[in-house]
């Protein structure tokens, strides 16, 4: 398992957008404790002013509603922020679900065509943008393909987009890229696999030195812990978010993914286990809900 005695190497600045930090801070009863937000503002480079605004934009866009004013302020996530945060769990315990070994490909491949008509281009548009986050690939004009079985999501997609009648479903073990027939060759032609392991890099080099201030300091002040679980949250997903989750099978070994994914794990691990749980944010119980079934199994 990867540990702290990794060689060091320079520490990428994180870079936290103040949405971000108002949206992770949400605990578990779908509240911020304004307090809480600009104690920790500052420890990532944000100035009480951006923070207002911030707030005051997310209020008014109806992403939450405010009681009380100023540092005494309360704020809750309404229903439309509430289903958008944190990592989508089912992905992400795919992801640890195949770094330990318990998601073999089947050497199928899943494969949507469509034809949606010119009447319904901004339909259009949004499917390709679906099918691409998650983690599809262009094979030809109106052809997608991923190595997961995503039927189940892209048919959510089209229901929502009323295309699902465009649509062709299939899925075939020979496949063909020009004249390449190898797989894992494929996967490289298809997905840019070098810009996917440079992000997970990144992401070591920020779990690695927080994961070492978190081994030998369990009790951190509420403010720095939840800073590293922040600034985690954000790197994680930037990580995450272009990842079309190919399997081990299709990818260079070792892939930078994998180690991660078990770096962050650690430092989730530990920031669960020293964090009283009037402190806990809701990231807490994501991560968790993604992490732990594919750590049981393992």
């Amino acid at each position: 398992m990867p540990g702290t005695d990794s060689p060091r190497t320079p520490e990428p600045a994180v870079q936290v957008p103040t949405r971000t930090l108002v949206e992770a801070l949400i605990r578990t009863d779908n509240t911020v404790d304004t307090g809480e937000l600009y104690a920790i503002a500052p420890l990532l480079g944000m100035t009480d002013q951006q923070v207002r605004l911030c707030v005051k934009r997310m209020v008014t866009e109806g992403r939450f509603t405010q009681e009380g004013r100023g540092r005494k302020a309360v704020l809750r996530a309404t229903g439309a922020t509430e289903q958008t945060l944190g990592p989508d769990v089912d992905f992400v315990a795919h992801a640890f679900r195949q770094d330990a070994g318990l998601a073999p490909w089947d050497g199928t491949w899943h494969l949507v065509a469509f034809a949606v008509p010119e009447t319904a281009r901004t339909a259009r548009d949004a499917l390709r943008a679906a099918l691409t986050r998650l983690g599809g690939a262009p094979v030809q004009g109106g052809v997608y393909v991923s190595a997961n079985a995503w039927e189940p999501y892209v048919e959510d997609q089209a229901r929502h987009l009323d295309v699902l009648d465009h649509l062709t479903l299939l899925t075939t073990d020979n496949l063909r890229h020009g004249n390449e027939h190898d797989p894992a060759a494929i996967a490289r032609t298809l997905w840019p696999q070098d810009e996917i392991a440079d992000r997970y890099q990144r992401l070591a080099c920020v779990a690695r030195p927080r994961l070492r201030r978190l081994q030998e300091d369990a009790y951190l002040p509420g403010p720095q812990r939840l800073t590293i679980a922040v600034e985690l949250a954000a790197e994680f997903t930037r990580a995450m978010e272009p990842d079309p989750l190919l399997p081990p099978e299709l990818l260079p070994q070792p892939w930078p993914g994998t180690q991660a994914r078990e770096l962050v794990a650690q430092c989730w691990s530990l920031l669960d286990k020293y964090t009283e749980k009037s402190e806990r944010i809701s990231l807490f119980r994501l991560y968790r809900d993604a992490i732990r079934p594919a750590a049981a199994a393992s």
